[in-house]
């Protein structure tokens, strides 16, 4: 029963899934970089698609004032404005808010950078859409706002977990996945680190081709499995989910470039989002397998498992397979097009 209804179950996750979810909703980014005495520069960065973007807008207090009219333009899926403003203070106790964050579910990272080496940088949310400048984040301050935006970006990154779900369908008991999981871990690790570093710098298109590239081939691995074939990634599947983790390591290092980190705190911000990042994994994985014991309980599951060869496991990766690569597959396209365009 299961084989039949994948092929239905790939048609209708294709016909419903917007190109939008293939990524992860990144966060507005606000920078104010001060230039001279009491002057800085200010760019307000929206996540857009085409040329509809999410209403939100800057607002300082009636101490700021503005000495340039913004500037706008679409950068890399962003609507972006520039403009330059004016205190007497250099900013200090100035109060900044975001209108329309609060009708929105995504959030918006500042960061403003003073010309003596000062920073400050902290995450809004929809339910706290202001901060006043307090001169500089504190290295708690720091942690917690990229470890936050670390969980978020591996949850809300659609196309990862994917990944990690297929990963945890192709293996075979808890040390094998332990094993999978732990190789997929360090190695996007090392591209993250590389990337933010400026040990290694490519383009973001062709790395969010290949990663939908490899959702399709570990996809596909998993119903090699199922048909009882044996492959190099079935014996081994550590050594896919290492190298095809390289590349998750440089999307995730593209999401991080978006929004930047403390130029004093590089260490610091780095390890926090890569912290966030298995914090987020990790919970994902424990949902699904909370998820897959529930589901081997339930009583209709275990009465059909009486009447059937299939374990409960092959019920649920035949279907699942076909939907995760046949979305894959899809991004894979979309993305290829894209880049061509």
């Amino acid at each position: 029963m299961s084989k039949t209804l994948a092929p239905i179950l790939l048609l209708f996750t294709l016909l419903l899934s917007p190109p939008l979810f293939s990524h992860e909703l990144r966060p507005a980014y606000l920078q104010i970089e001060q230039t001279s005495a009491g002057e800085f520069a200010v760019t307000w960065r929206v996540p857009a698609r085409g040329e509809l973007r999410l209403a939100m807008n800057v607002r300082f207090d009636d101490s700021v004032v503005a000495i340039a009219a913004p500037q706008a333009q679409l950068v890399n899926g962003f609507y972006a404005e520039t403009w330059k403003i004016r205190h007497a203070h250099d900013l200090a106790g100035v109060t900044i808010n975001i209108d329309g964050l609060q009708q929105t579910m995504t959030d918006a990272l500042a960061r403003i950078t003073w010309l003596d080496g000062r920073e400050q940088v902290l995450r809004l949310l929809p339910d706290q859409p202001q901060f006043t400048v307090d001169g500089k984040a504190g290295n708690g301050q720091v942690a917690g706002t990229y470890f936050a935006l670390g969980v978020e970006h591996i949850l809300l990154g659609i196309d990862h977990l994917l990944f990690v779900l297929a990963l945890i369908l192709l293996v075979t008991g808890g040390r094998q996945l332990l094993g999978t999981i732990t190789a997929f871990t360090l190695a996007h690790s090392i591209t993250l680190a590389a990337a933010v570093l400026g040990i290694v710098s490519v383009h973001q298109a062709p790395v969010e081709a290949v990663i939908a590239l490899s959702i399709v081939f570990v996809a596909t691995e998993i119903l090699h499995k199922l048909r009882g074939r044996s492959t190099l990634a079935i014996r081994k599947p550590w050594l896919v989910a290492f190298g095809f983790g390289l590349l998750h390591g440089l999307g995730f290092a593209g999401a991080l470039a978006d929004i930047g980190v403390p130029q004093d705190a590089i260490p610091l911000s780095l390890a926090m989002f890569n912290i966030g990042v298995e914090a987020g994994q990790l919970l994902f994985i424990v949902a699904v397998t909370g998820l897959f014991v529930l589901f081997r309980r339930l009583p209709p599951v275990q009465q059909w498992q009486q009447y059937s060869n299939e374990s409960a496991a092959v019920a649920v990766a035949w279907p699942v397979s076909y939907l995760v690569g046949g979305l894959a597959a899809w991004w894979l396209i979309e993305r290829t097009v894209s880049m061509m365009i």
